[in-house]
């Protein structure tokens, strides 16, 4: 597949998707990196900012099969994936399929129910799979997950577990939009106080599954030069030696900012990978990844911090 044809495909998913959710540029642009990445997406922000909307948004464009899980403090595992049960007229059991039987699950507020519910999750991200009583159900290679989460600081929130943390491929923040955005937002969707019906906005099917698959194995073909994947691996390592850290990111974050930068490339309109891409994505991929020491807590350092320093030490090839 021509690269030309996939940024096509992707500004005109872009331009759609702008059509509903004004503004939030930035996190547009990670989550269709994230699209073409194979990746899971966790977006966190206080209601109100589309997170929701975003997502719908997003699967309609895609024509892919979407689910929503509204997780709460007392979902069980088996409401996620779902549970063997007894058919008297049979004398046999049979699968009902929990709603993470989908192609885009959108796990909203994922951080309002207790991690023994959130780890119903691990398997799926991974291996793109569910065990349920001994047996493994395939959810198809390109199953994606889009979570969302409120500030750990609001009542009834519990933090995702670094297990759980480690298997997105991003972390985006939703900004309050400014004010010419918010008056725009009024302007279109303040007519109602019920969320915008997405039938409303004439969407069309912008690509297909079969052209996804294509596009996600073109951007993996893009070229990351030797020096260019020493510069990640050498990212990565470095936060596993830095003292504001009591945990550094894994080996799996080093796959996962290598293939996101094949994808900003492709955006960007190249076939080669610069450390400009990698530097770029560094704190979406990495951030939520990392674990401050209690000293730096203390003093106030952040993790974005703690990365934009790394990048200035780590040598970036010319």
């Amino acid at each position: 597949m021509d690269l030309p044809e996939i940024r096509d495909a992707v500004e005109r998913l872009r331009t759609q998707l702008a059509r509903v959710v004004v503004g939030q540029e930035n996190v547009v642009s990670l989550v269709l990196i994230a699209l073409l990445s194979e990746g899971h997406v966790l977006i966190e922000g206080v209601p109100g900012t589309a997170k929701t909307l975003l997502a719908q948004t997003f699967a309609r464009s895609l024509n892919l099969e979407f689910r929503r899980i509204q997780f709460t403090p007392d979902l069980m595992p088996g409401d996620v994936i779902g549970t063997n049960l007894f058919n008297f007229q049979t004398n046999q059991f049979a699968l009902t399929k929990g709603p993470i039987f989908t192609e885009v699950l959108l796990a909203d507020e994922i951080n309002r129910t207790p991690p023994k519910t959130q780890a119903a999750l691990l398997e799926a991200m991974q291996e793109r799979s569910v065990t349920i009583d001994g047996t493994t159900y395939d959810l198809g290679p390109g199953f994606m997950v889009l979570a969302t989460q409120n500030p750990i600081e609001q009542e009834g929130t519990y933090p995702l577990p670094e297990a759980q943390l480690d298997r997105f491929l991003v972390k985006l923040r939703m900004r309050y939009p400014t004010r010419d955005e918010e008056r725009e937002i009024v302007s279109r969707h303040g007519r109602r106080t019920a969320m915008p019906k997405l039938d409303e906005f004439g969407l069309e099917t912008v690509v297909d599954a079969n052209f996804l698959a294509a596009a996600r194995h073109a951007v993996g073909e893009i070229l990351l030069s030797d020096e260019v994947m020493d510069f990640v691996v050498d990212v990565v390592r470095a936060t596993r030696e830095d003292a504001s850290l009591a945990f550094g990111d894994s080996p799996r974050s080093s796959n996962m900012l290598a293939v996101a930068s094949r994808a900003l490339a492709v955006l960007s309109g190249r076939d080669y990978v610069i450390p400009d891409d990698v530097k770029q994505l560094a704190g979406p991929v990495l951030g939520h990844r990392i674990v401050l020491s209690p000293d730096a807590h203390v003093e106030g350092i952040s993790a974005l911090g703690v990365l934009k320093r790394i990048l200035e030490k780590v040598p970036a090839p010319r």
